[in-house]
C-alpha cells in the first residue's frame, strides 16, 4: 500500500546570505530610528502591527535583496512548477515570454499582541523574509508563526489534517508563494520584536507589461534586468481579505 498526497501547493524556502541579512538588519534599524521618513504602509495592509513602512530602491540593501534573492526565487518557483506541465498547457509562462516586476516591498515590526489576519495579496507572487525573531517564538507553540491556509478549515477530529501549515520564522529564512495563497500570523506574548520584510511581485506576459517605467525585472523570463526604478504610482491596496483582489498598485 502507499498513501498519495493530492493537490499540492508549492512553497519556496531559502536562506539569505549572511552579509545581506546583516545589511538588511542595519537598514531595518535605521527605518525604526526614523520611521516618519518612510511612507506608512499600514493603510494598504491587513496587519494589525506596531509598524509597517514602505521600502524603496534608494536603499541599497533593498535593491540587492530584490535583484539577487526575491526575483530569482520567483523565477525558480515558476520553472519548478510550470516545467512539469505539458508544453501546450504552460500558457505565457515559458522562458522569453514574460517578465517579473517588483511592485511592493515593506518592513513589518510585530510586537506582543500584534497579529496579521488571514488574507491574500495582489500581484502574482508574495512572500516574507525574517530579520529578527524573539526567543519565545518556538516550534512548540503557534504564537508568531506564519500560517498558510488551505481551501478547507483545518479540523483534526474529522481528519482534515492538511488545511493549515505553520512555518517557524528564523532570521535569514525567506519564503515565496503565489499571491492568492491565504496566510496569517497569530500574536505572540512577551517582550521583543519580530522583524520581517514582505513583498509583492507580478509576472507579466510579454504582450502585457505594466504601464509606466519598468521596475526591476527578470528580462525574458531569465537572468538579470535593468536597474530598479519605481513605476508610476497607482491607487489600490496590496492585500485583500477576500478573493476579489484589486489590481495591484505601483511601487509608491
Amino acid at each position: 500500500m502507499e498513501v498519495l498526497e493530492l493537490f499540492p501547493r508549492y512553497l519556496l524556502k531559502g536562506c539569505l546570505p549572511t552579509a545581506l541579512l546583516s545589511n538588511l538588519q542595519v537598514m531595518a534599524a535605521a527605518v525604526l530610528a526614523d520611521p516618519d521618513s518612510h511612507p506608512d504602509a499600514a493603510p494598504k495592509l491587513a496587519g494589525q502591527l506596531s509598524l509597517q513602512r514602505e521600502l524603496g530602491p534608494q536603499q541599497p540593501a533593498a535593491a540587492e535583496l530584490c535583484s539577487t534573492v526575491i526575483l530569482p526565487a520567483c523565477e525558480r518557483w515558476i520553472r519548478h512548477v510550470i516545467d512539469r506541465q505539458p508544453p501546450q498547457g504552460r500558457g505565457p509562462w515559458t522562458p522569453g515570454r514574460y517578465g517579473l516586476q517588483m511592485i511592493d516591498l515593506w518592513l513589518n515590526v510585530q510586537r506582543g499582541g500584534d497579529y496579521n489576519p488571514a488574507h491574500t495579496h495582489g500581484g502574482s507572487f508574495s512572500g516574507v523574509l525574517y530579520l529578527k525573531v524573539p526567543p519565545q517564538i518556538r516550534s512548540d507553540s503557534f504564537d508568531g508563526q506564519l500560517c498558510l491556509h488551505g481551501p478547507e478549515e483545518w479540523h483534526i477530529q474529522s481528519f482534515r489534517t492538511g488545511m493549515a501549515h505553520y512555518v517557524l520564522p528564523r532570521a535569514g529564512d525567506y519564503y515565496v508563494f503565489p499571491a492568492w495563497q491565504p496566510h496569517s500570523v497569530p500574536p505572540f506574548r512577551g517582550e521583543g520584536e519580530r522583524w520581517s520584510i514582505a513583498f509583492n511581485v507580478v509576472a507579466v506576459p510579454a504582450s502585457g507589461r505594466l504601464a509606466g517605467p519598468a521596475p526591476l525585472q527578470v528580462s525574458e523570463g531569465r537572468g538579470g534586468g535593468p536597474p530598479w526604478t519605481p513605476p508610476t504610482p497607482q491607487s489600490g491596496t496590496n492585500v485583500s481579505l477576500s478573493n476579489a483582489r484589486p489590481r495591484p498598485g505601483g511601487f509608491g
